[in-house]
Parts: structure tokens; sequence; C-alpha cells
């Protein structure tokens, strides 16, 4: 009998959107939706309109459970969308000239995600994703559409994949996801990080054969199938060599982190809200390098007083115990929105927000400021401005902190006055940080930098080669500005993702940083890559590149 033939092996290529390591059979990833039946009346199509609207809701709802902050506001945008009236009363006027509620809808949504995608701004083009998200959960309950089952443990294989897609897997079950376009900044790339499946991004449009036996390394950003015996060795070394390291740097995760030259170089994290510590031991890192207050703005929490700010400030004050705490003030706008706050603009990323909308909102702004003063006597609190862009800026926001200040102490209130510093994520900060010596403290945010630096807007999948920290342009201004720290005798942080890439710490570290704030789950990985360099380590690259 003739030994059938192996099949070859297929190597595709992709950008890591998250790292780890998968191996199971591949699943394309496609739905089963029936054709939709008329209901024969106006009142019949409106009923089961509303019906499966309020059943995506409620769905969506559910999805955003145990999702860290980043990522639940994901979903609150599209919750936020379905909740409100605009696309049922657009559907329910072409139900009442005769149009199915599936055809309505359809009509209504697709008009709107083709305006979005037409947009010259970044913002709504990305958006565009999340409203082809929720017309296709109403359309597949009105259809009765039913998921194809994923085997335990499979790579699935998409063109893209929505947010609900994602989030309705049984990723306990193991696996890893491939998709031939996406970006790494895109939504679905941000849920797999937060949820730790192993993905790649812009593995291109060949074929991939349903069902067959697969290997993903989106360590290396790599994907193999049918693989060989030699592949499977190879993946096994490679995959068992991540572990142990990944092993040993867990059992060294509460030492200081130095470098092989003896440096200090402290190593803290960054939290999206105060329930973020209780899964991370104070001893594990040298503080709190920025802690995001979005999460009390906006959604169902609407705009928070000055009690509530203050709760969360002190939860994360006491855990940190005396080791320092960032807090950075509202970052509102761009493509963070929040109801009464922010305001629309033809180009969010280059309008009202951070900093310009706080100043612009002084009457929010000052229950924030009161509530940070009334906290900073409670740990080594420092705050945090974002998107300064002038020096003026600052000088704005102190005013507003010591009116604030004096307020308290005339009506007996405790309160301190903490350092204020600033983010430089605007060129011009990076350019000219000499120009800001008001800035108790400098801590540069990689991500906004890099795309206002390269012109390429991180939610765009098409430029997502061009959004990297480590461009020859963006490391030399984090030279800059870290180079004028050192010479002024002002500290100097960096709290973006790059931060959290053991793969860029070499290059940050070379750069002149010496302190970091990173993803919590990054502690352990970060911490080795910083043990492991040396300036003569950082000499011997540069004279080889």
């Amino acid at each position: 009998m003739k030994a059938r033939a192996m099949p070859d092996l297929i190597r595709l290529s992709g950008r890591t959107a998250s790292p780890g390591f998968a191996a199971g059979p591949i699943h394309i990833v496609g739905e089963a939706r029936t054709s939709y039946r008329p209901l024969g009346s106006a009142e019949a199509e409106e009923a089961a309109l509303r019906q499966a609207v309020a059943a995506a809701a409620e769905a969506t709802a559910d999805s955003m459970r145990g999702l860290d902050e980043e990522a639940a506001s994901i979903i609150e945008f599209q919750l936020a969308m379905l909740e409100d009236d605009t696309f049922v009363d657009a559907s329910l006027a072409r139900i009442q000239s005769g149009v199915t509620a599936f055809n309505a809808w359809a009509k209504v949504l697709d008009l709107e995600v083709e305006d979005y995608r037409a947009s010259d701004d970044p913002y709504f083009q990305a958006r565009s994703a999340d409203l082809a998200d929720i017309r296709d959960r109403v359309l597949d309950i009105l259809t009765g559409a039913v998921q194809q089952p994923v085997p335990p443990g499979a790579i699935q294989v998409a063109t893209d994949m929505s947010p609900s897609h994602f989030l309705a897997q049984d990723w306990d079950k193991g696996g890893g996801l491939a998709l031939r376009a996406g970006s790494v900044s895109s939504h679905v790339s941000m849920l797999a990080r937060s949820r730790g499946i192993p993905a790649l991004v812009g593995i291109g449009f060949g074929a991939v054969p349903d069902l067959a036996a697969a290997l993903l390394d989106a360590e290396s950003g790599v994907l193999l199938i049918h693989p060989d015996e030699i592949s499977r060795t190879q993946f096994d070394e490679t995959r068992g060599a991540s572990r142990a390291a990944a092993t040993a740097a867990g059992r060294d995760v509460d030492r200081p982190a130095s470098t092989a030259d003896g440096e200090a170089v402290a190593v803290m994290v960054n939290i999206a809200q105060p329930g973020d510590v209780g899964r991370i031991p104070i001893g594990h890192c040298d503080g709190v390098g920025l802690m995001r207050t979005e999460f009390l703005f906006g959604g169902t929490h609407g705009l928070p007083d000055e009690a509530t700010q203050l709760d969360a400030y002190l939860k994360v004050l006491v855990w940190a115990a005396g080791k320092p705490v960032t807090i950075r003030s509202i970052d509102a706008g761009g493509d963070k929105p929040v109801e009464g706050l922010t305001i629309a603009e033809d180009n969010p990323f280059l309008g009202m927000r951070g900093i310009r909308l706080s100043l612009a909102k002084p009457e929010i702004f000052r229950v924030q400021i009161r509530a940070l003063l009334r906290a900073a006597p409670r740990g080594a609190l420092k705050v945090m401005l974002p998107m300064v862009s002038v020096p003026g800026e600052i000088d704005s926001a102190l005013a507003l902190f010591a009116e604030e200040a004096e307020g308290l102490a005339g009506r007996g209130i405790a309160h301190a006055m903490p350092e204020i510093g600033i983010m430089v994520e605007v060129p011009s900060v990076a350019v000219t940080p000499e120009r800001f010596f008001r800035a108790a403290f400098l801590s540069i945010g990689s991500n906004d930098l890099t795309q206002y630096v390269l012109a390429a807007s991180r939610d765009n999948a098409a430029l997502g080669a061009l959004s990297s920290a480590a461009d020859p342009a963006v490391l030399r201004l984090i030279g800059t500005v870290a180079a004028h720290g050192a010479a002024a005798g002002i500290e100097v942080s960096l709290c973006g993702d790059a931060a959290s890439d053991p793969k860029l710490v070499p290059l940050l570290l070379a750069a002149g940083l010496r302190r970091l704030s990173v993803a919590p789950a990054q502690l352990a990985a970060v911490k080795a890559a910083v043990r492991a360099w040396s300036r003569t380590s950082a000499v011997v690259t540069e004279g080889e590149s």
C-alpha cells in the first residue's frame, strides 16, 4: 500500500498583537446565518427589532464582566450605541414604509458604517468596526444565526474579528488568533492582550486549510501549518525556553531591578482602576507610574463627584504603602469620548483633549483637583497632566491647584500640594523640554508620541508597520528628554506600551531612561530584560548596526 504524502509545510508571518504560543487545529471563522423570514406586519417587525436590540445590549453588557478598564471601554461604546434610540428610530421609520426589520436595521447601520469609514478622522474610522459589530449582532439574533463550533485549543483564522465574537469564545480551552488583516492597536488585539491570548495580525490572504494542524508562535510572529517533525521540535524548544525564562523571571519579580552594570532601574506599574492593585503585591514594583482616571468618567458613571474620586485615589495610595503613586488627570478626548465632557470634533486627536479639555471645563477639573489635594497627605502622590503642548498650560493648571488648595485651607479641610508633572507625548515638549521647567517631573507617553512623530494613527490597520516606538526619530526624542532630565535634575520616566515590551527595553535603557512603568503582567519580563542589559552590550549592538 502506498504511503500518503505529507502535505507541505505552510509558513505565514505576521505582526505580534499578543505574545504567546498555541498548538492546535486551524479553525476558519465563519457563521451560519439563515435567511430572514418576514413576519407579515409592521407591528411584528417592530417588536422583533426591539427584542433583538435589547437582547444584543444584554449580551454586550454581560461580556464586559471581568474585563480591565481599557478593554471594557471598547465594549462600553457598543453598549451605548445599542442603548441609544437613534438607530432604532431610523429603522422603525423604514419598517413603517414596508421594509422588514432585518433590511431596515442593515440599511441604517450600513449607511452609518460607510460614513465612519469615509471619515478623514482615524477615530471615526476605527469606530466603524464597532458599528459593524453591533449591526451584525442584531442581524444574527433576528435570523437565529449560530456560530460554527470551535475545536478546543484551535487557532482561529479570520480576515478580522469583532470584539463581540472574540468575547463569545471560550478561551479557557486554549488556542490562538491569526488575522489576515488587522492592527496591533485594534480593539480585538487589545482584548487578546487583556486575556493573554496569543495573536498575530497581518498574515496575508493566502490559502489556509480548515482543521489543519498548526503551531502559532506569537513571540516570533510565525504561523506554521502542516508542521513537520523538525518544525514541531523547534517550536517545542522555543516555547519551553520562553516558559523557562518566564518562570525564572517570576522567581525574581520581587527583587529590585538593576542592569548588569549595577545601575538601579525603577520598574513601576500602570493601572486603569483601583481594583487592579488587588492582583499586584506592592513588593513586586516600585510604585505606580500611571494611574488612569478615565474609569471614573462617562458610561454609567457620569461625571464623578469629589467623594467618589477621593475614595478611588485613597485605595491606591493605601496599597502603595508609601511608594510613589502618579495619578494622571482626566485624559478625555481623542479616542476616549466622555458624555458631558468631551465635544464632537472633526479631528479629536488634534483637538480638545487632555489638559486642553480640562482647562476648557474648569468646573469639572476643579472637582478632580480637590479630590487629589485631599488624597495627597495619605501617601507619595504625584499628579500628571496629559497632552501638554505649551508651557502656559502648566501655568494655568498650577494656578487652579493653588486656588483650590487655598479654598480647602479656608474650610479647614486636610490637604497637601502634590508634585505636578506632565506627560511628554506631543513633539513640542520632546523637542524643547527645557521650556517646561515648571513641571516637577516628565513622563513619556510613547503611544501618542509615536503616532504624532510618525503621523501614523495607531488606530489605522494599514499603518500598523509605522506605529513603532523603536523608530530612530522616536528614540532620538526619548533620548533628548532623558538627557535633559539628567542635566536638570528632573525625574524622567516612560509609561507607554513601549516600556512593557521586553524587546524594546534595551533601546529605552540605551536612550538614557532609568524609570519605566509597565503593564502588571509584564513586571517580571521587563525586570529580566533590565538585568540582562549593560552599557557594554549597548555599545556592541550600536557598532554592529
